[in-house]
């Protein structure tokens, strides 16, 4: 949504509006039933449904992306979905959409589908049409399925779009991790609470697995392994290059209790939640360790002196683009 353009061609929105957009919408997108009968009807409705009808969220998404498309986007992207019709991975990509128009899908049903986690919301379902009039079909639940952290599926888009020589891009090999810079934000995770053993689980059945302690532990276990095994294996990737100050990653593995959870949307925990961003950037910049997969500072300052840095970066980047443009 951040790429998408106004009237003007200039962004719809900006990264300071995430805040507000969270706290104003996750209530009616998450609608809290009362403390005392809040388990019981997730239980119900993990048994006959998804936890939550989506219609609101649906609604907002409409209104504030209009007809927008993925060709109109003011900056490339990547976006992960899962196709359960199929049962295969479908990437929207600006890098793509260029010699597939059937990608080229609106805005708003590729965010509503990447954002359809099982359980929680249902899947999306939409079609395309190319300039013949062909339709294709897409049955698409949320992109975490595929990729939790798609870090990697961005980096192979930009490392097709360098094999077939694009003019903005420097001449260098798509195996030259050295030119890469990476910012990968996480959305933060409860590993440290070890809210599961096996004595435990040994005990589930489908709705032990689906339900438990305000979690859903079969969506946990498949999005902190998409996670982590990506995070793991770009990490492995930059360090073993000695480009590790290449590869940013930014995310809280110290999660626990109810700021853990997918959809406690009161106000309460969604302030909780603003507070742990807050304090992330404060804290040193981590480093997955490579044999216990966990987060440890590293000698690279705080995440917010980190941004600075890589923002500095990127403008002198952007500046020396335009030098070289035809347009510069």
């Amino acid at each position: 949504m951040l790429t998408a353009p106004n009237e003007k061609n200039r962004p719809l929105f900006a990264a300071k509006d995430i805040k507000a957009f969270y706290l104003d919408h996750c209530p009616k997108i998450f609608p809290q039933k009362r403390r005392s009968f809040a388990n019981a009807t997730k239980v119900i409705r993990a048994l006959s449904g998804p936890m939550y009808d989506g219609k609101y969220l649906h609604c907002l998404v409409k209104e504030m992306l209009g007809n927008t498309r993925l060709n109109h986007t003011l900056t490339n992207v990547v976006v992960p979905t899962f196709d359960i019709k199929l049962l295969q991975p479908t990437i929207f990509s600006t890098y793509e959409v260029k010699k597939n128009p059937s990608l080229n899908a609106l805005l708003s049903d590729i965010c509503i589908a990447t954002s359809a986690a099982p359980t929680y919301l249902p899947p999306h379902g939409f079609e395309t049409k190319d300039s013949s009039g062909k339709a294709r079909q897409f049955n698409l639940v949320d992109g975490g399925v595929v990729a939790n952290n798609p870090t990697l599926v961005a980096i192979g888009e930009v490392a097709k779009e360098i094999n077939r020589e694009r003019s903005d891009f420097f001449p260098i090999k798509s195996t030259n991790h050295g030119k890469f810079l990476v910012l990968s934000l996480g959305t933060g995770s409860a590993k440290k609470d070890e809210k599961y053993n096996a004595k435990d689980a040994a005990k589930w059945g489908v709705l032990g697995w689906l339900t438990n302690s305000a979690s859903t532990p079969l969506v946990d276990v498949f999005t902190e392994a998409s996670g982590d095994i990506m995070d793991l294996h770009i990490s492995t990737i930059f360090q073993a290059l000695h480009f590790e100050n290449n590869y940013l990653r930014i995310q809280d593995d110290t999660l626990s209790g109810q700021v853990s959870s997918v959809d406690i949307a009161t106000k309460e925990n969604l302030e909780d939640l603003v507070k742990v961003g807050e304090r992330l950037l404060k804290k040193p910049v981590s480093c997955v360790n490579l044999e216990t997969g966990l987060y440890e500072p590293s000698n690279q300052g705080t995440n917010e002196e980190a941004l600075i840095r890589l923002a500095k970066i990127l403008s002198r980047e952007k500046q020396l683009r335009g030098l070289r443009s035809p347009q510069g």
